[in-house]
This record gives structure tokens, C-alpha cells and sequence, in this order.
């Protein structure tokens, strides 16, 4: 079997989320079920650009990783694009039995048996200002098939006032996930300098409207790869 591959790269750490500031080797994988108005890896999401992807055996995709972490086990995040239409079970299990960990982020829109065999899934499904509508059913399928797993989390970015509003809903569907929340970043062309006081602007309204409004369950976080390197790097 092989695997389309947008990139691999590392390490650096991990930019946001559960695993935020970790040492992280990145696999993000070609190809994706969303058109999401906002994507900042839209090289790995496009299909016009599959003639840059890089077709490669999971051997070739572990082989890549212990080149890049010289042999020493680190976090493997696999991304994308949506990494779950494809099949990176032996990626998984050959980078385990060296001593890897493993970490996926998706929307939720297609489960994997392969997601029981995660250190973190990161299941981040997509506000309206998305473009897209989440299938809540499909979500539940990937809690499930994500049973076993080392941790499941809840990830969501906030644009607005209406995202704002359904991330609190969508926590009130599923309050055992721990929730992280992050402003989203609307420059998404990687060759474009970032306005890093818009930037901190953003996260500071979004930590005013969840402590203004007593809600205390999710984590606020920073696109910590945004605000240090001005790119999109270390997602």
C-alpha cells in the first residue's frame, strides 16, 4: 500500500492544542473531504496540487521520521488535508515499536479502526465561518472508533461571535472531550506577514468573552507557530 503526502517536517513543536510547545515531527498527508473558506494548508487539501504530493510506502514515510528526529523518539503528528481518508495504521505501528507517539488531527467527518491505536486524537470540527457543516453522526463514529486510544480532545477554532456560539454548543454535545479553543487566523497565504497585534488582539477578545461569560471548561490557547514564526508552520 502507499500514502499521498503533502510534506513532512520537523522537528519543531507543536503549535496548538492538547500537545502545544511539544517536540513534534509532522506528516501531513494529501488530500482532503472539506473546502474550508479559511484553510491555511491548502497544498495539502487541493487536489490540484496531488502532482506535489509524494506517493510513499508507510516504510518510506517512517523512514523519513527517524531521519528527521535522528533515531530519537518524538511525537508524530499526522495532519493534513483530513489524514483519515487514507490508512496510516502501519505508519502507526512501525513508529510504536521504536518508541513513537502518535497523534491525529481530523474534523471528524471519516473514522478509522487505526484511531484506537493513537497517544491523542485531536477531533476538530469546523465552525460556520467554515463554510462547511459538521455530520455530528460521523463525529460520534470517530469517538468510537477512537475507543483505546491515549486520549481523545476537542479542538475548535473561534472567528466570531456565531463560532463562538456554536463551540458552545458543540461542548454541550460532547462535555466529556476536553475542549481547547483558539482564534483563528484569517491571513492564510503562508507568504503574507502575519499582524501580530491582530493577532493578540483576537486572542485577547476570545479570553474576554469566556471568562466574561463564566464559561471555565475549555483551555484558550494561541496558534502558538502563528505568533513567534508568522507562519503556518507547526500545525
Amino acid at each position: 500500500m502507499t500514502l499521498r503526502i503533502a510534506e513532512i517536517f520537523g522537528p519543531t513543536v507543536q503549535g496548538e492544542g492538547a500537545l502545544i510547545g511539544e517536540p513534534t515531527v509532522f506528516v501531513r498527508a494529501g488530500g482532503c473531504d472539506y473546502r474550508c473558506t479559511w484553510c491555511d494548508s491548502i497544498h495539502a487539501v487541493d487536489s490540484a496540487y496531488r502532482h506535489d504530493w509524494a506517493v510513499m510506502a508507510p516504510e518510506e514515510v517512517m523512514a523519513e521520521v527517524r531521519r528527521l528526529s535522528g533515531g530519537k523518539p518524538l511525537t508524530v503528528s499526522i495532519s493534513g488535508g483530513n489524514p483519515a481518508i487514507q490508512d496510516f495504521a502501519p505508519v502507526i505501528a512501525y513508529g510504536k515499536a521504536e518508541g513513537y507517539r502518535f497523534a491525529c488531527e481530523t474534523q471528524g467527518s471519516v473514522s478509522k479502526p487505526w484511531f484506537a491505536d493513537l497517544d491523542t486524537l485531536v477531533l476538530s470540527p469546523k465552525p460556520p465561518s467554515s463554510g462547511e457543516t459538521v455530520d455530528w453522526k460521523a463525529f460520534d463514529q470517530c469517538l468510537e472508533a477512537a475507543q483505546g486510544c491515549g486520549q481523545a480532545v476537542m479542538k475548535i477554532v473561534i472567528f466570531d461571535d456565531k463560532d463562538y456560539a456554536w463551540a458552545k454548543a458543540a461542548a454541550e454535545r460532547h462535555p466529556e472531550l476536553p475542549l481547547y479553543l483558539q482564534p483563528g487566523n484569517p491571513e492564510v497565504d503562508p507568504a503574507q506577514p502575519v499582524d501580530l497585534q491582530q493577532a493578540t488582539d483576537r486572542l485577547l477578545w476570545l479570553i474576554e468573552k469566556v471568562t466574561g461569560d463564566g464559561w471555565f471548561t475549555p483551555r484558550v490557547l494561541p496558534q502558538l507557530h502563528v505568533l513567534v514564526w508568522g507562519n503556518k508552520r507547526g500545525v
